[in-house]
């Protein structure tokens, strides 16, 4: 197998906070949709700040044909919900016609499901124990979401979890590349999950990284970032092979870089330098010039730090010019979906490179001097979309930036 054949996006699978379904998210981010609401799944009186990106009205039953949804956890089970809807949405409705065998699972995670260890530690202060049966030990564990999805999809391929935290899933997609491009496997889905959780939410807290109100992106007077959750999954195939049935394309994946700051375990590299070195690597992978890139969705996570370093990352890297890149936020709509964030992001590019538009960068009000970039400021713009590149940097100095090129057949 070509060890540069070309990988391609043929279905795309969404569960966010504007929305469950591919065409319902998208088009509610290009809106400018806010989904960050006053948290309804705990309480949080005994917080400063009571707002997040959670998903309302979720029923995962209308997706699961294998499994019992109520059998696993919340990010399976929209985890799982993006698989069956990237599943459909490329054509395979009714199955795969391939040897199962050649069908992977590639999925990331910060958390993995929190909410069942917040279950088991509740009846454990109650005294409750023994109502805690052994079914806990195959719900908790964060391999568990990638294997839910395998059981439920009947793929019998390689299975692989990435705890990369909040850049899990463009390293899903990297590892997706390889194990399609090595031949090891015919298709792959793969993306990230997390759920909404008080070990998250408390984690940020006490970080004093959350804002009071809403997430503000590259504004001169942004507060911090907002928990959120959700999933996606991108159904990869060879482009020879998607055009051997006929099946759309959104994207090729073009390339990827994955670097480690090796810094420190919250804190990015003061010059962000492991950014810029992710960013660099994704475009020598590619073949392709800083110049030619037409988007780029930015981490942006809301955080004064965060968003000045990126600023930094994306000018070492296409110097001046990236000042002028549209580059924009979804995490303004949306919160910080944790280990979905760039998996989400990355079905933006797809989406933004098959229909030449791009979402906006809602509640910016002041430009930020140290963050002097095109932020698609509050509103979707209509451009042409040749090459989308999307970032993501996470605790533990993780960095993953993925490129999506127009898919000429």
């Amino acid at each position: 197998m070509s060890a540069d054949a070309k990988i391609v996006v043929t279905g795309i699978g969404l569960a966010t906070p504007v929305g469950v379904g591919t065409r319902t998210a998208w088009e509610n981010l290009l809106a400018g949709l806010c989904g960050t609401t006053p948290v309804e799944s705990f309480d949080t009186a005994a917080y400063n700040v009571h707002r997040g990106g959670e998903i309302k009205g979720f029923e995962p039953g209308p997706y699961f044909k294998t499994l019992k949804p109520e059998s696993v956890g919340r990010a399976s089970q929209l985890a799982v919900a993006a698989a069956r809807m990237a599943l459909e949405d490329a054509g395979f409705a009714d199955g795969v016609p391939v040897d199962p065998t050649r069908c992977g699972v590639a999925m990331g995670t910060t958390s993995g499901e929190p909410r069942e260890v917040e279950r088991f530690d509740d009846r454990f202060l109650a005294g409750d124990l023994g109502a805690v049966g052994d079914e806990f030990m195959t719900l908790y564990p964060c391999h568990v979401i990638a294997v839910h999805v395998a059981a439920e999809l009947g793929f019998a391929g390689s299975n692989t979890m990435i705890p990369a935290a909040c850049a899990a899933g463009n390293y899903a997609f990297a590892h997706a590349v390889e194990e399609l491009r090595s031949g090891r496997a015919d298709l792959m889905v793969a993306g990230g999950a997390d759920s909404f959780s008080r070990i998250t939410y408390t984690g940020f807290y006490r970080l004093g990284a959350i804002a009071p109100e809403r997430c503000q992106p590259f504004d001169r007077n942004r507060k911090g970032m907002m928990p959120g959750e959700g999933a996606a999954v991108l159904l990869l195939e060879r482009a020879s092979d998607a055009a051997a049935r006929g099946a759309k394309t959104y994207a090729e994946v073009a390339g990827y870089g994955l670097t480690c700051d090796a810094h420190h375990m919250t804190a990015a590299h003061p010059e962000g330098d492991g950014a810029a070195r992710a960013m660099s690597a994704a475009l020598r992978s590619s073949g392709e010039k800083p110049e030619a890139i037409s988007y780029i969705s930015a981490h942006g996570t809301g955080t004064p730090t965060n968003d000045k370093l990126e600023t930094s990352a994306v000018v070492k890297v296409f110097g001046e010019a990236g000042r002028h890149v549209p580059t924009s936020s979804i995490k303004s709509m949306i919160g910080h979906t944790m280990g979905a964030a760039s998996a989400i992001e990355g079905a933006v590019c797809a989406l933004a490179v098959a229909e030449d538009k791009v979402p906006p960068t809602i509640h910016f009000e002041e430009k930020d001097p140290e963050c002097d970039l095109d932020c698609v400021p509050n509103e979707a713009r209509e451009m042409r979309v040749d090459l989308a590149m999307n970032n993501a940097y996470a605790f533990g100095g993780n960095n993953a930036s993925v490129i999506f090129r127009k898919h000429a057949p």
